[in-house]
């Protein structure tokens, strides 16, 4: 029976894949903050069983992760904020990077020595990582990153047969995205997702994208020149604030 790890477990997509997996015949190691939601998750299946520590911070991480070894390593844990461009919050960009970037960075300090010839190294990052949307300086950025680093490591853990795959959702109903404050075009469910990820997992896809349609239009529209990228955006930004301003 393989083995995954999951962080990001106790809510949204890290739980839906959880139980996806361990409903496949996997074992499941699923990680997050909240002991108690992690508790939950475990009671709902045999195969799962938890790790509670906090990705932002690198000796929970160490503790937690320095002696698993698992088939996969699934990297999905983050945050979402978004910016008001006229009250810049450095603390808020440290904040999103703390979870999305260096969340991952952390978990891959006690986890890479671990990694053997056949592993999986997955990587959840973003659709909006493509193009430049309004108020996601943060959240694209950070998302952006960790794409280039899964990519550098792909490279550099070619020669220790560990395979490194790329996985870019679009939007998906979770505790996150419930505070949204705009149009979801093609959202779709933690659980969709979750049977989305476990296929680019099984198939060992290098770079999964979903859902299929909202996935292909963006990837289209990431192909357009920059100038008209930012035109795009930028119609969309003055959609939305008037759409706002209508709603009041």
């Amino acid at each position: 029976m393989k083995e995954i790890l999951i962080t990001g477990a106790s809510s949204g997509i890290g739980r839906a894949t959880s139980l996806a997996a361990a409903e496949a015949g996997w074992r499941v190691i699923a990680c997050g903050r909240d002991q108690a939601r992690l508790d939950a998750l475990a009671s709902e299946h045999a195969e799962i069983r938890t790790l509670a520590f906090d990705v932002a911070n690198i000796e929970e991480c160490r503790a937690a992760l320095n002696a698993v070894s698992p088939d996969v390593v699934l990297l999905n844990a983050g945050t979402c904020e978004y910016v008001d461009i006229d009250r810049w919050d450095i603390e808020l960009f440290r904040r999103v990077f703390n979870a999305n970037f260096f969340g991952v960075v952390n978990c891959l300090d006690p986890l890479l020595p671990n990694l053997r010839r056949g592993s999986q190294l997955a990587f959840v990052d973003s659709l909006a990582r493509l193009l430049p949307f309004t108020r996601s300086e943060a959240y694209g950025s950070s998302k952006a990153a960790v794409f280039y680093l899964a990519k550098t490591l792909e490279v550099d853990l070619k020669d220790r047969g560990v395979r490194v795959q790329t996985i870019s959702p679009g939007f998906v109903e979770t505790p996150l995205t419930e505070s949204n404050d705009f149009a979801m075009p093609m959202q779709i469910s933690a659980e969709e997702a979750a049977t989305s990820i476990m296929q680019c997992i099984t198939r060992k896809t290098r770079d999964g994208y979903f859902p299929t349609m909202f996935a292909t239009i963006i990837r289209s529209l990431s192909l357009m020149p920059m100038r008209l990228q930012t035109a795009l955006c930028g119609r969309l930004r003055s959609q939305a604030t008037a759409e706002t301003k209508a709603s009041r």
